[in-house]
């Protein structure tokens, strides 16, 4: 080998060495770091402790070893017990933290005989907790042994005291919606949701819908002075019904017929649906037992709705809309019920591209506020366009293959990004996505980006605004029904508001509307309470292959 050689070899020797240095030395950095943090927090949390009151103190045994338990108004803390070393220096273990505020029930443990249901040796008490993993909150328990009847009755008794003092639900009325999606609405309740409600002590009303408009003649007689919350088993039709008849009902206790009212008591949703976009956006996953536990523990997140009305007549409130392609698509789904429920979705998705046509209308909006406080103290507003003295206008004429209005994310499993990443749940304006005439391939490409990151606004033929309200003109004369009773020989259906011109299907909230006159929808920020939480990403569990 030669000098050169040699040299260059010594030099990339050196250079590996000086290399996996540093690599050594970030990594003792790191880890460093880290133990600091551990510390840090450690201090911060004893800190805590010693700020409040030590309520109770007592021995538990925790598995199989014995804990010094402390409880103060917020927190329940366990430290084990363990003799010192024979050097004389004791052992440092972490302790065990559980915030009361995730605690949902509190019971005392007892041994029984097989086949008796009370009595029995007190063996401590169990605290059922929520605990998160990931986006889901799930059901843990931490069992304290204690064998002292009276010991363990004075902590159950303190635990009952302190979490009473959290506002939570303790009367709550239930619509159950039996056909929602695979009419497993009642299966899921029984299975996932009235256990917890059991446990957690929470009393039930519960009303089975037998037809379409049903929870609105309820909520239109209930005494909803008497509960805590509604809580709707179903998919996004059946949310957004009931939501409309909560925000009637508000109304009317008002006597505000004309004026959207907040309505006050909170609305809890278990995913019972196909998509449950409006459950995703308060929850983030489709999961009955993490809707549930959001509702015992009293999460609370204020929601924006719509209000859609045409020719000054209110069609409906609601949280999404979608005009052209999305109500097409509708509409044909909704013409093959005989189809299991994702076969129908995709030939309904694949036949309207198919025969993609773009709607010819005058589309109207104003742009949202910039404050949110101001869009909050306008509430109540609701003056038509053409009154709006102040406010400017924006008006296009035009061809439009898809025109989507919505006050939320639309968060779901299929689009975990939601159809409008940019909206959110209570910042007091809607996303307006507006699609604009282009060949059927490259509206397919936009429509397949909603399944990555990003990218599916930044094309030429698609415009988005964040809007206060949207009025939407067709100029068409031939309509949905006239179109497909050409195509399929199927009867006219009636649209929901009478007109001479031709009927337009809207998706409002997964409902198909047929509505023959211009529509304006305007958003109305915080209409109604939520149980659940403001989320950015639903979790994904299933894909779309039908494009």
């Amino acid at each position: 080998m030669s000098e050169p050689e040699e040299d260059l070899q010594e030099e990339s020797t050196e250079e590996k060495k000086k290399k996996k240095k540093k690599r050594e030395t970030r990594s003792v950095k790191k880890k460093r770091e880290k133990r600091d943090q551990e510390n840090q927090q450690q201090v911060e949390e004893e800190e805590a402790e010693q700020s409040e009151c030590v309520v109770l103190r007592g021995i538990f045994k925790l598995g199989k070893k014995s804990h010094d338990v402390l409880l103060t108004p917020t927190r329940l803390t366990w430290t084990p017990i363990t003799p010192e070393t024979p050097t004389g220096e004791a052992c440092v273990l972490q302790p065990g933290l559980v915030l009361l505020e995730d605690v949902y029930a509190v019971k005392v443990k007892r041994r029984r005989a097989v086949g008796k249901e009370s009595g029995g040796p007190v063996l401590g008490v169990a605290l059922f907790c929520s605990k998160r993993n990931g986006r889901r909150l799930e059901e843990e328990t931490l069992h304290l042994h204690n064998a002292s009847s009276e010991h363990t009755h004075t902590w159950y008794n303190k635990l009952k005291e302190l979490l009473i003092g959290f506002s939570r639900p303790r009367y709550v009325k239930v619509f159950i919606n039996p056909s929602s999606h695979r009419k497993e609405s009642v299966h899921i309740y029984r299975e996932h949701v009235a256990p917890l409600f059991k446990m957690a002590d929470v009393r039930t009303d519960i009303t089975v819908t037998e037809r379409k408009g049903s929870s609105l003649s309820v909520m239109k007689e209930c005494k909803l002075d008497e509960f805590d919350g509604v809580v709707c088993v179903g998919g996004d039709g059946s949310v957004a019904e009931l939501c409309h008849a909560m925000v009637l009902r508000a109304q009317l206790d008002a006597g505000s017929p004309e004026k959207p009212v907040k309505q006050v008591l909170p609305l809890g949703i278990i995913p019972a649906g196909s998509t449950d976009v409006v459950s995703c956006s308060v929850h983030g996953v489709r999961d009955p037992v993490t809707a549930a536990l959001h509702i015992i523990l009293g999460h609370k997140q204020q929601v924006d709705m719509c209000s859609f009305t045409s020719l000054g007549q209110l069609v409906c409130f609601g949280f999404s809309a979608m005009f052209g392609f999305g109500g097409r698509s509708l509409a044909r789904a909704e013409r093959k019920k005989w189809m299991p429920s994702g076969r129908r979705r995709e030939y309904a998705l694949l036949k309207t591209l198919a025969r993609l046509r773009p709607e010819d209308c005058q589309l109207s909006f104003l742009p949202a506020k910039t404050s949110n406080k101001n869009l909050i103290e306008h509430l109540d507003q609701d003056q038509g366009p053409d009154s709006e003295g102040e406010e400017s206008w924006t008006t296009n004429q035009g061809l439009y293959i898809s025109i989507g209005i919505m006050s939320i994310p639309c968060l779901s499993p299929h689009v975990p990004q939601g159809l409008a990443p940019n909206s959110r749940v209570s910042n007091g304006s809607a996303s307006l996505i507006a699609v604009g005439n282009t060949s059927r391939s490259e509206f397919v490409k936009h429509l397949k980006r909603y399944n990555s990151s990003s990218g599916q606004f930044s094309f030429s033929f698609v415009e988005t605004h964040d809007v206060s309200a949207v009025r939407i003109r067709p100029r068409s004369k031939i309509g949905w029904s006239e179109e497909e009773s050409e195509e399929e020989g199927d009867s006219r259906t009636s649209p929901i508001i009478q007109s001479e011109g031709a009927a337009f299907p809207w998706n409002i909230d997964g409902e198909l509307v047929e509505i023959a006159n211009e529509v304006l929808i305007r958003v109305h920020p915080q209409l109604i309470t939520l149980y659940g939480e403001e989320v950015d990403e639903a979790e994904s569990t299933v894909s779309c292959s039908c494009i």
